[in-house]
């Protein structure tokens, strides 16, 4: 049996004392840790139902406002059609989402359901009678909101709609026609340049394909979808049907410049380029 003498059994027990202190140390830092996360879950939790309930309440409310909207009206026509699209799309979504057939992402639901409203919204403040509105000047007309998200994307898609904004001048009689050609024209190829032919049809040689012989729309969305590890087919019916109904509004304003609506007032420009500009931030968030 191994002997100790003074100086060996007080070394040892410093030693066994150290290793216990450092125990110690990193048990109370892992509890540190741990509550810190889980202070960083609650208060994300808590931010995130935070959002769900301002989005419901505003998807809730432009419902409301829509339903008691006249019925019958001769302006923006097919873009109600398309918004009461948007509506039940998301249905569908959050129906997936709340019966677990979709492995969902909360966040991804969550901006949905804010598309959803602006949706609504949109249609709602084309339709609401207003009194006149003092014209804006043009700087603050061109203003937007886009920073990064299209110079994320690549191309020449920044470029482009810094373009269409050029052409938002209240004395320009054309402005509508220009920014609501040049924007339908821009997310049409921001979902191409997202997910090119080539791209798809290596991942998916049978995917879908339109009339002309490109992949279709839905096809290309399901890819980047996919690829970020959210494929859903609803999910992507309603990134579909949200760009759809865009391009509807900018479409019938368009063509409405040449009809007996006329020119469009500086509020209804507004409201367009806002609509244009809350599209181009959920297909960033969606789709890159």
């Amino acid at each position: 049996m191994a002997r100790f003498n003074a100086s060996q059994f007080r070394s040892q027990m410093n030693r066994i004392q150290s290793q216990l202190r450092q125990a110690e140390s990193k048990a109370k830092q892992a509890a540190r840790d741990y509550n810190r996360a889980v202070d960083n879950y609650n208060r994300e939790a808590r931010a995130h139902n935070a959002r769900v309930r301002a989005n419901r309440a505003r998807l809730q409310q432009a419902l409301r406002q829509l339903q008691s909207q006249p019925t019958v009206t001769t302006r923006f026509v097919t873009h109600r059609t398309s918004v009461q699209s948007v509506q039940q799309s998301f249905i569908r979504l959050e129906t997936a989402a709340d019966t677990g057939t979709w492995a969902d992402n909360r966040d991804l639901l969550d901006l949905a359901e804010g598309e959803a409203a602006a949706s609504a919204e949109t249609l709602n403040a084309l339709l609401t009678e207003r009194a006149d509105e003092i014209a804006e000047d043009e700087a603050r007309l061109r203003d937007t909101t886009i920073t990064n998200e299209l110079l994320d994307l690549g191309g020449d898609l920044d470029s482009r709609w810094r373009g269409a904004l050029f052409a938002l001048s209240p004395r320009n009689p054309d402005a509508a026609r220009h920014f609501c050609t040049s924007t339908r024209e821009l997310l049409t190829d921001l979902v191409d340049h997202c997910a090119t032919d080539a791209e798809v049809l290596v991942a998916n040689p049978s995917a879908p394909r339109t009339d002309q012989g490109s992949v279709s729309r839905r096809a290309r969305i399901m890819h980047r979808l996919a690829l970020r590890g959210d494929a859903s087919i609803e999910l992507a019916e309603f990134v579909e049907v949200d760009v759809d109904e865009v391009i509807t509004l900018m479409k019938e304003a368009s063509d409405g410049t040449h009809g007996p609506v006329g020119r469009l007032d500086t509020f209804e420009l507004k409201v367009f380029k806002a609509r244009a500009e809350g599209v181009i931030k959920f297909l960033h968030r969606v789709l890159r």
